[in-house]
């Protein structure tokens, strides 16, 4: 991990996990679901989807950046969300979903993605996505995966090692380090269900 990443994972885990903001804005070819760009992704899979329209509207999800040959921060990101999933148990993909976006799109193709998957015992509701450049970028921006100093932003090999996650219907949203303890990560992402009728 280093000096940058450790800093913003710091900066979040110190409070916890942090309310996080989305982005607003427009994009001229692209168009938005509420806040949420609603452009096409391929899966590890070889789908098809919409990124909002598919994969947000509605549910309980996990997001984060990540790219397959990274000697950085993404392998044990990746590890730990795998632990995260487990801790989920049978609640990811039926009312829990993960996605794990690739900032190198260009290279990490659906072949690239699935065996990555595969490589780290992800099981079904945990969906790898490329996309076009562009469409991933706009993706970063408006999710909020921005370092404020342009030439860091600008090499993803110092990409920000932090996992969103909220409630689409709630519109309640948080982000935490991806290295938080899986456990205590898997009770946050939990939180999103807003509170409990009684029994």
């Amino acid at each position: 991990m280093n000096r940058r990443t450790f800093l913003a994972a710091g900066a979040v885990s110190a409070i916890g996990c942090a309310t996080f903001e989305r982005r607003t804005g427009a994009h001229e070819a692209v168009e938005t679901r509420g806040r949420f760009p609603n452009v096409l992704l391929r899966t590890h899979e070889g789908r098809t989807v919409r990124f909002y329209d598919d994969l947000i509207r509605g549910r309980i999800v996990t997001v984060n950046f990540m790219y397959a040959r990274c000697q950085n921060i993404c392998p044990g990101m990746t590890s730990n969300l795998a632990l995260v999933q487990r801790a989920l148990g049978a609640r990811v993909g039926r009312d829990i979903f993960m996605y794990s976006i690739t900032l190198k799109p260009d290279q990490d193709t659906p072949d690239v993605l699935r065996s990555y998957a595969a490589e780290h015992g992800v099981k079904p509701g945990w969906l790898f996505l490329t996309g076009g450049r562009d469409d991933v970028e706009l993706l970063r921006r408006q999710l909020g995966f921005v370092d404020p100093d342009p030439a860091v932003d600008a090499d993803t090999s110092q990409h920000i090692g932090v996992v969103l996650y909220g409630n689409d219907a709630l519109d309640r949203w948080a982000a935490c380090p991806a290295l938080t303890d899986p456990d205590e990560m898997a009770k946050y992402v939990r939180w999103m269900d807003g509170p409990r009728r009684p029994a």
